[in-house]
């Protein structure tokens, strides 16, 4: 990264987290992907109840393998061989976790966070439910404004997504988002979080890297 990059991406990154903090949000910055699970490792207790949204950046940070092998009960929706109904019911189980760990769709940089979800279990979660919350966003997730934060959730990360999971939806064809009322759409439930209601509930962890979509 060159010197302009890296002054760009550390003031953005500060100026998060000042606003983020101010919206009753913990905050912690970490240079790469490979710091995250060392952070978790003294963010979440071990023995607790574990649970996660559908995120490739928990893929891409090591955080689901981190899981399976830690002393933690970990409510694997990603197991080999699950059913729709064992599926479910770790949904609902996800509620009485300890921790809840996801990613976001956008960040903004006045401190709000932008998610796009389908089933709305993810979005259930972060606003009620896990006694703790804990997000994971790379850089590439920060945005200037709601408005940008939309575009970005509509026609970036919901083609991507959608094509990741082989939907038959009109953003599959040409990567950009119809508002459709597809029976495949993945795009039920758009909420703006502009804070954390409870004093450091939802964590935030900023990475200064490009993760997931």
């Amino acid at each position: 990264m060159n010197q302009n990059k890296a002054w760009w991406l550390d003031t953005n990154f500060e100026t998060v987290k000042k606003n983020l903090e101010a919206r009753n949000f913990e905050c912690f910055v970490v240079e790469k992907k490979e710091d995250v699970v060392p952070l978790l490792e003294k963010l979440i207790s071990k023995g607790s109840m574990v649970s996660c949204g559908g995120s490739m950046t928990l893929f891409e940070c090591g955080v689901i393998d981190f899981l399976r092998n830690g002393n933690y009960n970990f409510l694997d929706r990603y197991k080999e061989g699950i059913t729709p109904e064992e599926l479910g019911e770790i949904y609902r189980k996800s509620f009485w976790a300890d921790y809840y760990l996801m990613s976001t769709n956008a960040i903004t940089l006045d401190g709000k966070l932008i998610n796009i979800d389908g089933n709305g279990n993810r979005l259930a979660a972060l606003l009620f439910g896990p006694k703790n919350v804990i997000v994971i966003a790379g850089k590439n997730k920060l945005v200037l404004n709601e408005e940008q934060g939309l575009l970005r959730v509509r026609n970036i990360a919901s083609p991507m997504n959608s094509k990741r999971l082989s939907r038959n939806t009109p953003c599959t064809q040409d990567g950009k988002c119809h508002d459709c009322l597809s029976f495949e759409c993945i795009c039920s439930h758009i909420v703006v979080t502009r804070r954390s209601p409870a004093k450091g509930r939802i964590k935030v962890v900023l990475v200064k890297e490009d993760l997931g979509f």
